[in-house]
């Protein structure tokens, strides 16, 4: 193990510079919401939203900017968006972290263009996971942009052996903020704990809203950190994820039996299977199913 840290820089590839293009200046088909009136045993005249799965990442976009847009108006303060960056289709895994990075610096700056007003923009802070990864945005993806960029963390020599330099994030936080949008802490398992730390310092009792972006948080939820090993980060699963709510997610399942499970606040989770080209709603219920539930008992038995 070397004492010098490599550290973690996205990939401007061609394929990138392509999706920013896209990602930013793509059309938006409004047509993949539909409003209907159902029943439920919640509220007998309920309002529930069927939203499509996403045949692009324009598609996506649009329809994770409703589901914010819903979520923040009923008050909703602590939110979690989650989807491949690879491809639609794609599993955790296929594709090489710099360039996932890099994806997900574009897409988020693609959702924040649908998202943010002018106006809020200066009142908009961007976390990235470290320091060197703002410099990387403002030359890149967030070129000629308004909105803060900030970070998480500040890598150390040491950081091979899990040191991090500790910033305090009631310190990089300015009055006049108001929406927080965490870019995707997974690669150091301090950064959810900053996150943590930032939503109780400067979220909680304010009215400020919080948004995870692609922050693989299924990690902590399926108990990938052991306890042992990772206690702050396991206890996350008890603490702070109950707190969340997931607005818009994409898991896939590979095999085949598979499929993916899919939300779009405020509508029900769904597990859906692609045939013929068409994405067939297998399964509905409204609590989040744990993935081995879905891989184990729900597509298996569709």
């Amino acid at each position: 193990m070397s004492c010098c840290s490599v550290y973690r820089v996205p990939v401007a590839s061609q394929s990138s510079l392509h999706n920013q293009k896209y990602g930013l200046r793509g059309r938006i088909r409004r047509n993949q919401i539909a409003i209907r009136a159902v029943s439920s045993d919640r509220d007998s005249t309920s309002t529930a939203y069927d939203v499509k799965f996403p045949s692009d990442y324009d598609q996506l976009l649009f329809q994770a900017k409703v589901a914010t847009d819903l979520a923040l108006k009923d008050g909703k303060q602590l939110l979690e968006i989650e989807f491949p960056t690879t491809s639609l289709e794609s599993v955790p895994g296929d594709g090489e972290g710099g360039n996932e990075m890099t994806e997900s610096m574009l897409l988020i700056r693609g959702y924040c263009n649908r998202l943010i007003p002018p106006e809020k923009s200066t009142k908009t802070r961007i976390f990235f996971p470290e320091a060197n990864e703002v410099g990387f945005a403002r030359k890149s993806a967030f070129e000629g942009s308004s909105l803060k960029l900030d970070y998480l963390t500040k890598p150390s020599l040491f950081e091979d052996f899990g040191f991090t330099t500790k910033i305090k994030m009631a310190d990089r936080v300015k009055p006049e903020d108001e929406l927080f949008l965490v870019a995707y802490p997974y690669f150091n398992v301090n950064e959810m704990l900053v996150v943590e730390e930032l939503y109780n310092e400067a979220v909680v009792g304010t009215g400020r809203k919080l948004i995870i972006f692609n922050g693989e948080l299924d990690r902590i939820r399926t108990g990938y950190y052991p306890p042992f090993f990772y206690p702050k980060l396991a206890a996350l699963a008890k603490t702070f994820l109950p707190k969340l709510e997931t607005v818009y997610y994409v898991h896939n399942f590979k095999g085949r039996k598979g499929g993916t499970l899919f939300r779009s606040y405020p509508g029900p989770w769904k597990v859906l299977r692609k045939m013929g080209g068409i994405y067939v709603t297998l399964h509905t219920q409204e609590e989040m199913p744990s993935l081995k539930e879905v891989a184990l008992n729900i597509l298996p038995s569709a």
